[in-house]
């Protein structure tokens, strides 16, 4: 494998794998990832049930030499056994990034990450391959300090499932398995339907509806543009680390200044508008990045203004929310396709 420090996610260098398995590739920042390991001539096989992703994020991909999407649940009974790889590198996206992806589906949430991260270990160590979970900040977990059965507590106990099983898995067994820990990322392709920040202001602002700030609007959002969010998972991808990893933006605009921001760059006539507070929610956690920085060398290089431009000019006039219930299509069409 091509050591660690010669290797650049935007360089014109080949990455050191050949081909990629990346689950709940058809999300978010899996079709990204997808795109950008296919611009870099690696193999990708791209694995997602269509449960809260779409096909249309990576329609783009179909045809290209390489690519092939798999429309199957890793956590089913046989999903890895379909997975005939050999891979160099499994990246397990797999999975809601938060309870308002599967809002009454806390089974499904449980298994993606026992079942399905077990499922996508299993084919890592088969083939040799290195292992990288994507999860979540520990004060994101909307509920990691309640009890196991509180109104958001599968989200939180899965994603702390899923990283025990990762940490249990390296070192009862060496194998080369990592975590990345992943902030508030945006960009385009972003679901706009899920309440978060700055999803929600652009949807607001594009609809002409008022820009609704919660409380004083000074909770601070440390966000990280997806092409940044790309480059940290490669470089963390590329390691050996078994420690995780925190990726998100050095930068921690306010949410009333990224609402006047978007307002501006819509050219919107929204007004902004304060509503009731968030209660007891904790503040947005803030990523400790500087292992990323030290072992990794990463460093984000779009500005939260400029990732926003970015993102409204692909958002303007067509936003895309993601559906949070099963498609009949993923039902009726599910396996192989594209290939």
């Amino acid at each position: 494998m091509m050591p660690m420090a010669a290797f650049s996610p935007r360089a014109a260098a080949r990455p050191p794998w050949d081909r990629v398995l990346v689950t709940g590739g058809a999300g978010f920042l899996g079709s990204h990832l997808c795109t950008r390991l296919l611009d870099a001539e690696v193999e990708v096989d791209c694995l997602d049930n269509l449960s809260t992703g779409r096909a249309e994020k990576v329609a783009h991909l179909a045809g290209r030499p390489g690519f092939r999407f798999l429309e199957r649940d890793i956590s089913e009974p046989g999903c890895a056994d379909a997975l005939t790889g050999p891979y160099d590198l499994v990246l397990h996206l797999a999975g809601p990034a938060s309870p308002a992806a599967w809002p009454d589906r806390p089974v499904e949430i449980l298994d993606a990450a026992s079942l399905g991260t077990r499922a996508a270990l299993a084919v890592a160590g088969r083939d040799g391959a290195r292992f990288l979970l994507a999860s979540s900040p520990p004060g994101a977990r909307h509920g990691s300090d309640t009890d196991p059965v509180g109104p958001h507590s599968a989200c939180a106990e899965a994603v702390r499932f899923s990283e025990a099983l990762v940490a249990a898995q390296a070192g009862a067994h060496g194998s080369n398995a990592g975590i990345v820990r992943l902030f508030t990322g945006y960009g385009p392709g972003m679901r706009t339907d899920d309440g978060g920040t700055p999803a929600v202001f652009i949807e607001q602002a594009l609809a002409g509806r008022p820009v609704t700030v919660p409380g004083d609007g000074d909770r601070r959002f440390p966000l990280c543009y997806v092409d940044d969010m790309v480059d940290g998972v490669l470089l963390v991808a590329v390691g050996r680390s078994v420690r995780p990893v925190d990726i998100g933006g050095d930068e921690e605009p306010t949410a009333v200044e990224i609402a006047r921001r978007v307002i501006d760059l819509t050219g919107s006539d929204s007004p902004l508008a304060f509503v009731d507070g968030t209660g007891d929610r904790p503040a947005e956690p803030r990523p400790v990045t500087g292992f990323a920085r030290e072992i990794f060398g990463w460093l984000p290089g779009v500005t939260w203004q400029d990732g926003l431009e970015r993102t409204v000019d692909s958002l303007r006039g067509r936003p895309e929310p993601v559906p949070t219930a099963p498609t009949e299509r993923a039902g009726e069409r599910a396996g192989e396709w594209w290939a």
